[in-house]
């Protein structure tokens, strides 16, 4: 799935998180640090909930709630080439070791929470009061937004070429949404640039995990 929209208003307040990459821990206590109330509020991820920390397992597990969706990473596109028969070395050698070391009833639940990753989106849009929020995993290879438009997929998950240009001075804004949500590439701080948010502070490196309230201003 390329795109998938939903209906902000809904929930009362929504957060969106950086790459997880299996810190769950990490994330529970951010959740609690921010009163985060899961019957009426929502949490984005920007993907990569796998690989390289402690508990991939745990993070794959809120696929279950409802108060949790998610874009799809690079690391679950490792993840499911490799399930799918691919060169699986490409996966462990980026993280995905755990899975091998995973027994019995383990594997079973991975590979099940795994292929859910498969109807994850590419770009969650959300929409509130005429205001419209876009979340992906690495870019939005466009200079305008349009829901359903067509554009890379794989530089939607895997593009580096936009963050690097906002290092370079060369900061542009994506028209058609309010703003851009997305991860990817660590950076030391949440990254503000246009109207693009990058917030893969680098949790798994022990660095702080971030996550950012939507605002509709």
């Amino acid at each position: 799935m390329l795109y998938h929209s939903v209906d902000a208003c809904q929930w009362r307040h929504i957060w969106v998180v950086g790459d997880l990459h299996g810190c769950r821990s990490q994330l529970d206590a951010e959740l609690q640090a921010k009163q985060f109330n899961p019957t009426c509020d929502l949490l984005v991820s920007v993907g990569d909930l796998i690989d390289r920390g402690p508990d991939s397992l745990g993070c794959l597990a809120l696929l279950e709630e409802p108060w949790f969706l998610a874009v799809q990473g690079n690391h679950e596109q490792m993840a499911l080439a490799a399930l799918a028969g691919g060169d699986a070395s490409v996966w462990r050698m980026n993280g995905g070791e755990w899975f091998w070391r995973l027994k019995g009833a383990q594997v079973i639940a991975a590979r099940h929470a795994l292929k859910r990753c498969r109807d994850l989106p590419l770009i969650l849009q959300l929409t509130r009061q005429g205001r419209t929020a876009v979340v992906a995993h690495a870019d939005y290879p466009a200079s305008h937004y349009q829901l359903g438009q067509p554009v890379n997929g794989h530089e939607v998950v895997w593009s580096r070429d936009r963050l690097m240009r906002h290092h370079r001075g060369q900061s542009e804004i994506i028209t058609g949404a309010s703003d851009f949500y997305f991860g990817h590439i660590p950076v030391e701080q949440p990254l503000h640039a246009a109207n693009q948010h990058y917030l893969d502070t680098g949790a798994v490196y022990g660095h702080r995990l971030t996550l950012l309230p939507l605002t509709w201003r």
